[in-house]
Formats: C-alpha cells, sequence, structure tokens
C-alpha cells in the first residue's frame, strides 16, 4: 500500500545543541524550533546530518526524538534511524514511530563498502521493522555510497516509500530522481539549500536543509513564490547564495552552529574537538553573516515583479 504521507515544502534539519556533558540543551533546541516554527517551516527531520546524529548514543537519540516532536507539535516530523546496526536502526525507528514521527529517513550503512543488493536489503530489513513510510536518504560525500537509481526503484517497489532526500554535490541526480519518482509514486525532496529555485523548476517537492535553522523565512518565501508564476525569486535567491559562500567558508555541519549565533540563538557546545583556526574562522562567520542578515527585512518587503520570470 502506498503511504500516505509525503514530504512537501521547507523542513529544518535541525540543529541539535548540547551542554558542556553532551547532555540535550532542551531550552535552547525548544527556542530554536519556536523560531522555525513562527517563521512557517512545513516540518522537521530529527537527526540528520545537520543534527550530527553520530555523535548521539541510541539512548541519546531516543531522548532527541522526544524532544523534538514534543517542540514540533503539530508539524510532521521525519526521523534519521541511519546506523551501521540494522537492529539499532529498527530500535530508532520504533522509538520514532511511538513519538508520532510520520516517516523515518535511512542513509545506506556507513563505514564499510556495501554493494548495491546489500544497500537495498539494508533499506528492506528497516523498513520491515518499523511500521512508518521511509525516505531514503541519499548523501555520498558523507556515507562514501551513492543509491543507485536500480536499487531505489527496487525499493520503491517492495516498501512504503514516500521521498528521497537527495543532498551532495551532484545536483543533476535530481533530475533523474524526480522523473523515477514521478513513475514509482514518491517525492524528492533536497539538500541544495542554496539552489532552491532550480529544485522546484526540476519538480522537486520541497527542501530539507541545514540552512533552514538560520534563514527559515527566507526559504519559506522562494518556496511559496515558487508556486506562483511571474514571481519574482531573484533577491531572495542571490541573499541565499551569499548566505551560503559565507558558511562554505568553515566545514560542515560547524556552519550550522555558527549561523544560529548568528541569529542570536544558542549552539550549544561543539561536539567534535575544533582548532583554534576554525574558532577563529567561526567567530568571523558569526560577524560577517550578522552583517548579511540584517538585510532579510529588506528583501521579504520586495514585492514580486509581476512582470518577471514566465510572464516576460
Amino acid at each position: 500500500m502506498a503511504p500516505t504521507f509525503r514530504p512537501r515544502g521547507i523542513y529544518s534539519a535541525q540543529w541539535i545543541p548540547v551542554d558542556a556533558d553532551g547532555q540535550l540543551d532542551r531550552v535552547a533546541l525548544a527556542d530554536h524550533i519556536g523560531f522555525e516554527r513562527r517563521n512557517g517551516i512545513s516540518g522537521l527531520l530529527a537527526l540528520g546530518s545537520t543534527g550530527e546524529f553520530p555523535f548521539f548514543s541510541p539512548a541519546d537519540r531516543k531522548v532527541a526524538i522526544d524532544a523534538i516532536a514534543t517542540s514540533a507539535g503539530d508539524l510532521p516530523l521525519v526521523v534519521n534511524v541511519s546506523d551501521i546496526r540494522p537492529a539499532v536502526a529498527v530500535e530508532i525507528g520504533r522509538h520514532a514511530c511511538a513519538a508520532g514521527a510520520k516517516a523515518i529517513a535511512v542513509m545506506p550503512p556507513m563505514f564499510y563498502p556495501v554493494s548495491q543488493p546489500d544497500m537495498l536489503a539494508y533499506f528492506l530489513r528497516v523498513s520491515e521493522g518499523v511500521d512508518l513510510p521511509v525516505m531514503l536518504y541519499n548523501f555520498p560525500e558523507l556515507t562514501g555510497k551513492k543509491i543507485s537509481l536500480e536499487t531505489i526503484a527496487a525499493f520503491a517497489v517492495r516498501a512504503p516509500m514516500c521521498g528521497i532526500k537527495q543532498s551532495g554535490a551532484e545536483f543533476a541526480y535530481h533530475r533523474d530522481l524526480v522523473a523515477l519518482g514521478r513513475q514509482a509514486g514518491f517525492v524528492v525532496v533536497s539538500g541544495a539549500d542554496t539552489r532552491l529555485p532550480e529544485v522546484f523548476a526540476l519538480g522537486a517537492a520541497g527542501c530539507i536543509g541545514g540552512l533552514v535553522n538560520v534563514v527559515p523565512e527566507v526559504m519559506v518565501e522562494i518556496y511559496r513564490r515558487s508556486a506562483s508564476n511571474g514571481s519574482d525569486m531573484a533577491p531572495l535567491a542571490a541573499l541565499m547564495v551569499e548566505v551560503g559562500r559565507i558558511v562554505d567558508q568553515l566545514t560542515f555541519p560547524l556552519n550550522v552552529a555558527a549561523g544560529l549565533e548568528a541569529r542570536g540563538f544558542n549552539p550549544g557546545v561543539a561536539k567534535s574537538v575544533v582548532s583554534g583556526e576554525s574558532q577563529a574562522l567561526y567567530r568571523r562567520i558569526v560577524g560577517e553573516l550578522r552583517e548579511l542578515l540584517r538585510r532579510i527585512p529588506a528583501v521579504l518587503s520586495e514585492r514580486p515583479d509581476p512582470r518577471s520570470d514566465h510572464d516576460s
């Protein structure tokens, strides 16, 4: 049976702050999610790559799921359950189901090489163990493995696949995924935060991005305007490119933490060791972003030119 849930719109790939002891900072998390909700996001992805899930134990991942689900309220929640151990992925997925998640997301198992048939078998094992729709999660730069079109098509036939998140450098892969999704009945959501007009023009249903943590109102407005022929997205798109240029000076996902701080939120304590050089760069990026983000109200207040784009 085809899943009734399909992610659409702008979802936050949720940042998860922790304190000096590595424990979840519930106050900072709730404060930030409240900001995102007020700015119109469509939903949240918990414990994705921006959420730095490899740093959390299974028990800590469950704590984070519960806290994010509480703050999400009536917004749909997707939980990334990826783990090299399929039993742990299933355990996390069942907890997500009990917490009210609408779907789970699954990456290929990391570290060791894996063939496409074994990758498919892994996805099916996790799906069979969790009573939720599944969103595959393709991010080869982090997992070391690309999910092939053949594997995706085979999974969609045998499992309740609601979508696929496409992240990483291979932007052209969106086109192939959208075409397959139309045939197989799933949607494509993108992690290409700074290329949203192109993403939506290709037929993607939405975006799940790290920069939603930083500029949710800008990305939501791009999504809204993408649905209106003739709405000018150029000023908003240009702002996103500039945000991307600044944050890309620092490695992901520490750059997302810099973005949160630039917006006045507490990103918590770094989960890994950060060198003095990176700390200095972090401070510089926070300052640069603060200057740029002051332009958001002016850019949002610009009225779309009805003569632009498709009406020309």
